[in-house]
């Protein structure tokens, strides 16, 4: 892997790490004594790395892993209690950080690439909305995923929507309004995680699985990834309405026609992303 810091100070650790393996970036959370929680800066550098891979024709997928025992404890409770000292007990801050954050999340949902995320330890709180938002995910076995914002007072409302969207209701619910632990088997078993592999093994796992996709038609990849959130949200017609409508503007791409051909000629497509 060739490696190179996000952005950061040169008198500091880089909180962000960018690496690239082939043509997928892997960005590794580095607040491992802080058990990676999602700092103002973290939250910045995500978005900032995400933002440069959007249009980077090199890059044609994304793991997010974590260095350290965690792999985000969720939202930094200390940066977060500093600010009560504010003129307005730290709602102006509070709100800045909160939609920061969701527009991060959001960011990921957003990229026309695939994103996996490499779970090693606890995902807690914004944490465990972090695995919810990528697309995929890989869990260590001894990785755990939680919301106790309730057990703190602070309902885990921001969480609640990207793990709502992953999980059946009842057991979302339940995760929110008793903040217990689940592990990574139930994760998986909820539909929270893809797949669960050995500890030590969950990042090379991620990357195999993004490598996987990164093979594909990046074109094609883009127009479902764009398809599959948007039909999520509508009435069942609508949905359908929308997919012919993506269909028939895939069967017209180059991809799909050389795909097509090469599959009917038994041969391997040669993709032109377009």
């Amino acid at each position: 892997m060739s490696a190179q810091t996000a952005r950061a100070p040169a008198t500091q650790q880089p909180i962000l790490l960018r690496e690239s393996a082939g043509h997928v970036a892997v960005l590794t959370l580095n607040r491992p004594a802080a058990r990676n929680s999602l700092s103002e800066g973290l939250i910045a550098e995500l978005h900032a790395a995400l933002n440069d891979i959007h249009n980077d024709r090199n890059v044609r997928a994304v793991v997010i892993a974590a260095n350290g025992p965690a792999f985000s404890a969720g939202h930094d409770m200390k940066e977060l209690t500093a600010r009560r000292a504010d003129a307005d007990r730290g709602r102006a801050y509070f709100a800045q950080i909160m939609n920061a954050c969701s527009a991060m999340m959001q960011a990921i949902v957003q990229l026309p690439k695939p994103v996996v995320a490499a779970v090693q330890g606890i995902a807690t709180a914004a944490g465990c909305q972090l695995v919810a938002s990528c697309d995929l995910a890989v869990a260590s076995d001894a990785a755990g995923f939680a919301t106790p914002g309730v057990d703190i007072g602070l309902f885990c409302s921001t969480p609640m929507v990207a793990l709502s969207r992953n999980v059946p209701r009842k057991q979302a619910m339940e995760m929110l309004l008793t903040g217990e632990s689940i592990s990574a088997a139930t994760a998986q078993s909820i539909g929270l995680v893809n797949r669960v592999v050995a500890a030590g093994t969950e990042r090379d796992a991620a990357i195999a699985l993004a490598q996987q996709v990164a093979r594909k038609s990046a074109y094609t990849v883009k127009l479902g990834k764009e398809a599959f959130y948007r039909q999520a949200e509508m009435s069942l017609a609508d949905a359908y309405r929308y997919a012919a409508e993506v269909m028939t503007e895939n069967m017209m791409a180059r991809d799909a026609e050389e795909g097509i051909g090469a599959f009917i000629e038994k041969r391997e497509p040669k993709w032109q992303d377009k």
